[in-house]
C-alpha cells in the first residue's frame, strides 16, 4: 500500500455536502482506503473568472492502485459528481488533486507528483499542515510546515 494525500475542494451549490459526495465515491473503491481528513478550510478563489469561496480539505489515503490508476479514479469521480472542464480555475463542483504519491517524484504526460503549484497554495498547505506538519516536500526537501511559513512570507 502506498500513502497518498489527495487534495479536494468545491465551490458550487452545496459545497460541503460535494465534498462528502467524493469522499463516499472514493470510501466504495476497494483499492483505496481514507484513513484521515483535514478540517474544511473556506478560502478564497485563486486565479480564473470571478467566483465564490471554497471548502478545501486533505485526505490522507492508502492505496495499491499506481498513481496512474488513482488518477483515472479521481477523474471519474469528478466526472459522476457533475464536473465540468471549460476555463482554467473555473468554479467547480468538485476538484479532486494528487498532492503526494508516497514519496514519488513522478513527471509524465498529464500527471504531476508532487502537485506542482501546492507549495504555493495555502488552500493545500494549511491542511497538509494540520496532517502532516513535519512531512518533506521529495522536491525540495521542506517540511510542510515551512513551506508554509514561505507562502505566507511571499503573500505579505
Amino acid at each position: 500500500m502506498t500513502l497518498v494525500y489527495i487534495a479536494v475542494g468545491s465551490n458550487l451549490g452545496k459545497r460541503e455536502e460535494n465534498i462528502r459526495r467524493a469522499k463516499d465515491c472514493l470510501s466504495r473503491e476497494p483499492e483505496v482506503q481514507i484513513v484521515r481528513e483535514s478540517s474544511l478550510y473556506e478560502t478564497e478563489p485563486v486565479g480564473g473568472p470571478f467566483q465564490g469561496k471554497y471548502f478545501n480539505a486533505v485526505w490522507e489515503c492508502e492505496t495499491s492502485l499506481t498513481a496512474r490508476g488513482l488518477l483515472v479514479v479521481l477523474l471519474a469521480i469528478e466526472k459522476r459528481l457533475g464536473r465540468e472542464r471549460s476555463v482554467k480555475n473555473a468554479p467547480r463542483i468538485i476538484d479532486l488533486d494528487i498532492l503526494f504519491y508516497g514519496s514519488s517524484v513522478i513527471e509524465e504526460k498529464g500527471l504531476r507528483i508532487p502537485h506542482p503549484r501546492f507549495q504555493e497554495r495555502f488552500f493545500v498547505l494549511e491542511p497538509l499542515c494540520e496532517l502532516i506538519p513535519e512531512w518533506r516536500d521529495p522536491v525540495s526537501h521542506k517540511m510542510i510546515t515551512d513551506l508554509l511559513e514561505d507562502c505566507r512570507e511571499k503573500n505579505k
